[in-house]
């Protein structure tokens, strides 16, 4: 018998017993079997290969995300009987009870305190939560956080590995007699409850309960250290020990601790004797440290993100991971632009890329080496025109080179500047920075760069001054620069590189603003059409369009003198100087059209940022306005970039702050500012006196052309009548 389509899984097949061969042949007869499907052995084979994958693919995430839930309910004290460290536990059983003692625990010497702060009432009407007005009251005390990357390098060289999950911590830590009081909770039937122990939810109880732990733990702190209710064992052969009786030994000495101070670990939730275990958002074993796989696959199935807040929670879930992907700042790069006060939300196809390659960055991260105090470490640093990279490095037992921790950013717009001598320094000073606690008073360590010259840099009696303020960081270290050509300096030349750090130059061919100081034709439409807002350009042309002595007459005096100067051609206006007789376009008087012709011919990209005289010459060459030379010396003076690198043409004595007064209004600051929008009575500025004792503020608005008997007469109505004469102005 042979079928089209014959099943596949197994689930559609009938298997038979060999005894139920008679059934078999009467549901036939009764045709309640539709198909019958014979295969080879060849052909069950793929069928079973087939359900197999088929299997293992539904149930990967599956397995994975119940994972923990499974060996939870799998942990008991049958379980771990084939276990190395089972007579260890059933020795401390007290330690890992099903349920906690029913009695109050022992006074540890750590008492929850209450702490008001001055001033303040305190009254607990509900537990849970608790209203914000009490939680403000409360003075929170100053106990940091464990750091996560101490509690990794710490458990560096260890082969084996336990981690218990403390049970009801809170619970045994006493109230500060003292304080009971102000945990009072009412009931529905009117009683009123005390807590004698530290309830969950107050401030300072998780501060308390970390300092509790961590002074109670101290004494094995070297193999056994705690971040809040978890507690990480780690050990590795010793003095011809194994690795497995180390850490029976260690246990032993822990559990004897939680012993004596009436600790207890949830057993369900303890791993004991792992080669890897979980440590704060990664998997710490024998190998190095890796990312935890269940807080990857969450961030590969995250969904694209829609709004700010969706993208805010998922960076920060992966910048979490970030020192294990290389060049993390630059890849999240376009998602940064989004965060911004005033950035518009667009979901672009950078952004698409972006958040792909940090899934990608995640799924793909290497296993990072656990830092070894007991080795010397090396540095592999390099810049390119857009960013700078690094990598702390450090050969392993058995020679092989790993990496410890991955660090790049991208170079500030006045970073970009700088020669490429000075990046690369830049470069190792963010390297050095960045690593600081592993390498500053450590043994001698090697930093490896691809710019030859870092070489002789430090010791060179030629330096810059930015150099010349480097010196100082740079000699904290001990340290030897040795030239890596780039083509060996993967790394640390990947990490600088990127080409979405790069900055995209424009070609020269494609600036759309004129090459030379010749107007546009658009400009000279927007000269045209200012003349209906200018006075004197619509005598002008009202004039020039019927010339004679009478309308001649109607002219303003100053343009009847000037008028023989002055043609039309094609709805412009030009001007002739006495010297040369060349014809300019006049400029009506439009504020904006002036700084928009000034910034052509002085600050557009083909322009060249000339100084005043040479930017006059290329204005008066085309155009004409009154007072045309004030107008360009006083925006050549406004201009930004001039005022931070244009040399100064005499020595100037170094900034000295102000002495501080003694008394309100003995010594003043006066200022002025300009270039604001004008008021009802086209007032553009504004002056300010400033008590630099008290830093009361008057201010005062003032014209564009202020002068000083104005300023004087200000001076007298706004500081002198209500506070005196004061002894110095500055």
């Amino acid at each position: 018998m042979k079928l089209e389509n014959p099943p596949t899984l197994e689930s559609e097949l009938t298997s038979l017993p060999v005894s139920s061969w008679r059934g078999f042949a009467r549901d036939l007869h009764d045709r309640r079997i539709e198909q019958i499907c014979i295969l080879s052995d060849v052909e069950r084979m793929k069928c079973e290969a087939e359900e197999l994958k088929q299997l293992v693919a539904e149930g990967v995430d599956a397995l994975s995300a119940k994972s923990k839930k499974e060996r939870f309910d799998e942990q008991s004290w049958d379980s771990l009987k084939s276990s190395p460290f089972y007579e260890v536990l059933r020795e401390y059983r007290d330690v890992l009870p099903d349920d906690i003692p029913a009695e109050l625990p022992q006074d540890n010497g750590v008492q929850h305190e209450i702490d008001l702060v001055p001033g303040t009432k305190y009254c607990v009407t509900r537990q849970w939560p608790l209203p914000r007005e009490q939680v403000k009251a409360i003075d929170a005390a100053p106990t940091p956080i464990p750091r996560n990357d101490v509690i990794i390098d710490s458990m560096g060289l260890s082969s084996i590995f336990s981690a218990l999950d403390l049970r009801d911590g809170f619970y045994q830590i006493l109230m500060r007699e003292s304080d009971i009081p102000l945990t009072a909770v009412s009931t529905p039937s009117g009683m009123l409850w005390k807590w004698l122990v530290m309830p969950q939810g107050l401030t300072n109880a998780p501060a308390t309960f970390n300092r509790c732990v961590t002074h109670l733990l101290r004494s094995v702190r070297d193999f056994a250290p705690s971040y809040f209710d978890d507690v990480f064992i780690h050990s590795r052969a010793v003095d011809g020990k194994s690795e497995v009786e180390m850490h029976k030994e260690h246990l032993r000495r822990l559990f004897a601790l939680m012993r004596k101070h009436k600790l207890y670990a949830n057993l369900k939730k303890c791993i004991f004797g792992a080669s890897e275990i979980p440590v704060l958002g990664c998997l710490v074993g024998k190998n190095g440290v890796r990312p935890d796989p269940g807080k990857v696959r969450v961030i590969n199935e995250w969904p694209t993100r829609t709004n700010v807040k969706e993208l805010r929670q998922f960076l920060g879930l992966a910048t979490y991971l970030y020192k294990y992907v290389s060049n993390y700042a630059g890849k999240i790069r376009p998602l940064s632009q989004l965060l911004k006060k005033d950035a518009a939300w667009v979901w672009t196809a950078d952004c698409q890329q972006a958040f792909d390659a940090v899934k990608q960055g995640l799924a793909e991260a290497p296993i990072l080496a656990v830092a070894d105090q007991d080795r010397p470490f090396h540095v592999v640093c390099d810049a390119s025109d857009f960013a700078i990279g690094c990598a702390l490095m450090q050969h392993d037992h058995e020679g092989r080179d790993r990496v410890v921790y991955y660090q790049s950013r991208q170079l500030k717009p006045a970073e970009r500047n700088y020669p490429v001598h000075d990046k690369e320094l830049l470069a190792m000073k963010y390297a050095l920075a960045k690593f600081r606690v592993y390498l500053l008073g450590s043994r001698p360590f090697v930093v490896y760069t691809d710019h030859a010259s870092l070489r002789t840099a430090i010791k060179s009696p030629h330096i810059s001054q930015r150099m010349a303020r480097w010196l100082s960081f740079f000699a904290e270290y001990n340290f030897q620069v040795e030239y890596k050509p780039g083509r060996l300096n993967v790394v640390a030349d990947a990490l600088s590189r990127r080409p979405d750090y790069a900055v995209h130059k424009a070609d020269a061919n494609a600036i759309g603003v004129a090459r030379t100081s010749t107007p546009s034709s658009s400009l000279l439409d927007d000269v045209r059409s200012a003349y209906t807002k200018d006075a004197d350009a619509k005598q002008l042309l009202d004039y020039f369009a019927a010339p004679s002595d009478k309308s001649r007459q109607k002219l303003a005096k100053h343009l009847r003198a000037r008028v023989h100067r002055y043609r039309v051609h094609n709805g412009l206006l030009l001007y002739s100087a006495v010297d040369d007789n060349a014809d300019r376009i006049v400029v009506p008087d439009d504020h904006e059209l002036k700084l928009r012709i000034t910034y052509e011919y002085r600050d557009a990209p083909t322009s060249g940022h000339q100084g005043r005289e040479k930017t006059y010459l290329l204005l008066t060459r085309d155009f004409y306005w009154s007072h045309q030379y004030k107008w360009v010396r006083k925006y050549a003076r406004a201009c930004e970039v001039c005022q931070r690198v244009k040399p100064a043409p005499f020595s100037q004595a170094p900034l000295q702050s102000l002495p501080t007064p003694s008394d309100c209004w003995q010594s003043i600051s006066m200022d002025f500012v300009f270039g604001l929008p004008p008021d009802n009575k086209r007032r553009t500025g504004i002056v300010v006196f400033v008590d630099r004792f008290s830093k009361m503020v008057h201010l005062a608005a003032v014209p564009a052309e202020v002068t000083a008997k104005q300023t004087a007469r200000l001076f007298v109505d706004m500081v002198f009548r209500h506070h005196g004469m004061p002894i110095d102005c500055v």
